[in-house]
């Protein structure tokens, strides 16, 4: 246990850098990268199965909204972060360019084309679960805007969310084991984001599911194998997402003695690979770039479980000023100058800053 003493000397002789606050200018520069990526058709990589030759079509023409930013998904969270980002940074100056934007592509017509995608046979697992649960992040964040157009585009994505809860309702009751990764395929993010949706709308059914699904597959985990995070490509950690799901589950005291035995090194500030940021060596590299991910969203998900434990439990100080650290690593390369990141990292981030669930 030699790496306990000196990874906690080493961080009380360094201080927690602080990240910086989404101020206006950071908003517009997030805000443009959205903007630039959600109506940029190529390059592109599309994940549809083809059923026939018809179904070779330009990505404009199978997904009329979500057709930009490399891969459906990606445009999914950078129209999500554009309605946030008008929603928690009052009086952007380009607040008019974004609304344009969003209006031409969140029309009825376009979003009842993306419904009936997922309608086709080749489509049940396509985006599931990762794009999945950003559309009902957006979803979430119509939802309850009282603002005119917001209203609009939260009825013209109403039967594409419906659909994907439907999915939800359909797959998970089947899925007997967890996919305990750091990429799309985890099983503890898809659920996370939609407990957030299922909540904020008041829909039972799907938060039943949500709450007896994250119990059955990570309830009973103790010493999950946090030490061998990070994977090359992550940009999620699976031990710290998997407890930010269980901290949405669980009431609070269960929780932090679900905490106790999921990641007991957390308490002695360890382990190493985990409390210290992925160093990212290629921003080029489109899955290396990942890693730059992963240091913003294990700084929202340290956050969040920071404020599960209340004032002076030591864990609440050691999971702060590592989220801060891992944020501090990350923002200053949002904006790389490549579009491997420049595509999605933004949306991280602003979650991040917008204090995400």
């Amino acid at each position: 246990m030699a790496w306990v003493v000196l990874f906690v000397i080493a961080c009380c002789l360094v201080p927690a850098a602080r990240a910086e606050p989404l101020t206006e200018t950071r908003a517009v520069a997030f805000a443009r990268l959205a903007l630039a990526g959600i109506a940029k058709e190529y390059p592109n990589k599309p994940a549809d199965v083809l059923e026939g030759d018809g179904d070779v079509r330009p990505p404009r023409s199978v997904h009329p909204a979500f057709y930009g930013c490399y891969d459906w998904h990606s445009a999914v969270h950078g129209h999500w972060m554009l309605v946030r980002l008008v929603r928690t940074v009052p009086g952007l100056p380009i607040e008019g360019e974004i609304r344009a934007a969003l209006a031409a592509n969140l029309t009825a017509a376009n979003l009842e084309t993306e419904a009936a995608f997922f309608a086709r046979p080749g489509s049940k697992s396509y985006e599931r679960p990762y794009g999945w649960a950003w559309l009902l992040k957006l979803a979430e964040e119509l939802h309850d805007w009282d603002d005119p157009q917001g209203r609009e585009w939260n009825a013209a994505l109403r039967p594409l969310a419906d659909v994907i809860v439907k999915g939800y309702l359909a797959y998970y009751p089947k899925q007997t084991y967890p996919t305990r990764s750091g990429v799309h395929s985890s099983t503890a993010f898809g659920l996370a984001f939609a407990l957030d949706y299922a909540r904020a709308v008041g829909d039972a059914d799907l938060e039943r599911l949500v709450v007896e699904r994250s119990g059955a597959y990570f309830g009973r985990d103790e010493r999950l194998p946090a030490a061998w995070e990070p994977d090359g490509v992550d940009f999620f950690s699976p031990s710290l997402m998997e407890a930010d799901l269980m901290r949405r589950v669980l009431p609070a005291g269960e929780f932090r003695r679900w905490f106790a035995r999921a990641l007991p090194d957390v308490a002695v500030g360890g382990p190493p690979s985990l409390m210290a940021p992925a160093t990212v060596a290629d921003r080029s590299d489109p899955q290396i770039v990942h890693l730059d991910g992963l240091n913003l969203s294990r700084a929202w998900c340290m956050r969040n479980i920071a404020g599960s434990f209340p004032e002076g439990d030591p864990l609440r100080r050691t999971l702060a000023d590592a989220a801060d650290r891992h944020a501090a690593a990350a923002l200053p390369h949002v904006a790389s100058g490549d579009y491997a990141g420049e595509h999605w990292l933004a949306s991280f981030a602003t979650l991040l800053l917008t204090g995400g669930r």
